[in-house]
């Protein structure tokens, strides 16, 4: 994934991607070249490729010890007067003053907010990861290549490592390679004729166990709009509010911009409390309910934040798969010769955004 990130994370990236290369193949003859140099509206740009890993660890070190709780499937929801309690697969019950779903594509929390299952997108991705133990050679760039019905792209994300994905829309005979790593390495190999060499030596160079297939969904943009992000002392985050299509690279960046709103928002209401005397007039009940409508406006203000944002990644990322996947003559044409620039351009511009701080 593409990920423009704060410097908290330079001990785990080394580099930024100077620029975006293009290539057709079934041209073989590069069709737009980009350069991340030029300065965006807000700051320069910083892209960057990240071992999502590697990302994971590195937000889980800011925490204290004992914060997460692995292997810990939520099964449903259940509200108790101001409390939520989360009913856990292994019979635990936790009780919670906040309840933030962040729990992926799949939310159990976005489908108590009424949202529906993410809709499948009509393509498939496959992804992978070639460490080559050595340099690996390649320039600091993210490199594209689009065939008849699927793009592939090639990120290095150090000296080493090399990422790389391969979208597609698949027919039900390509239903057998998807847990056979195997089969999806020359099916991805089979596809790549025109490129040079260095490329198909990537994905030769991937472990087997270093690839992994998967259909691509999204939430329709309009259950955003109409829907609810945040309910009560509930709200949704992440992949659990916004799953998109990777075609952007924003999926991570847009969680921890997600983050950083949500805490200030939260943060700000909860800080708000009445002065000690009004404290003592009140029971212990009226103070919790205080508590609770503290939160809901800050979660409230937290959705409305994120809502158009959301919609905005959603709908781009969708048009731009669409694009730059299509098979067809006109789509190609389309692609090739009047949109290549303007749409690997947009990868800059939807990560030109200022979420803000966090005070």
């Amino acid at each position: 994934m593409l990920l423009a990130l704060p410097p908290l994370f330079d001990n785990i990236i080394n580099g930024f991607l100077s620029k975006n290369v293009t290539t057709s193949t079934i041209s073989g003859l590069q069709t737009s070249k980009i350069s991340f140099d030029a300065k965006g509206k807000h700051a320069e740009h910083e892209v960057r490729c990240v071992k999502r890993k590697l990302l994971l660890e590195a937000l889980a070190e800011e925490l204290p010890s004992g914060t997460i709780r692995y292997s810990s499937k939520v099964v449903c929801l259940e509200e108790s007067g101001s409390l939520m309690l989360v009913h856990l697969a292994d019979g635990t019950i936790l009780r919670t003053k906040v309840l933030i779903g962040c729990d992926g594509v799949n939310s159990v929390v976005a489908k108590w907010l009424h949202f529906k299952k993410p809709a499948f997108a009509g393509r498939s991705a496959i992804r992978g990861f070639a460490d080559f133990k050595r340099n690996h050679g390649f320039e600091n760039k993210f490199m594209q290549f689009f065939g008849k019905g699927f793009r592939s792209g090639f990120l290095p994300c150090d000296d080493s490592k090399v990422y790389w994905f391969f979208t597609w829309t698949p027919s039900s005979q390509d239903k057998e390679i998807e847990d056979n790593p195997a089969r999806m390495k020359q099916f991805v190999l089979g596809k790549l004729e025109k490129v040079p060499d260095e490329i198909r030596n990537v994905i030769e160079n991937t472990e087997l166990d270093g690839m992994t297939s998967s259909a691509l969904r999204y939430r329709h943009p309009w259950e955003l709009f109409w829907g609810n992000v945040s309910k009560g002392n509930v709200c949704v985050a992440g992949d659990a509010l916004h799953p998109m299509t990777p075609d952007l690279g924003q999926g991570g960046c847009s969680a921890l911009e997600d983050g950083v709103v949500l805490a200030r928002c939260l943060g700000q209401a909860l800080l708000k409390k009445p002065s000690g005397d009004q404290r003592k007039d009140k029971t212990e009940r009226e103070r919790d309910h205080d508590e609770y409508k503290r939160i809901e406006l800050g979660l409230k203000k937290y959705a409305k934040e994120r809502k158009w944002r959301s919609i905005n990644l959603i709908t781009t990322a969708y048009i731009i798969g669409y694009i730059q996947d299509g098979s067809g003559k006109a789509r190609s044409f389309l692609r090739d010769k009047i949109l290549a620039r303007f749409l690997a351009g947009l990868l800059l511009k939807r990560a030109d955004f200022d979420c803000g701080k966090l005070v």
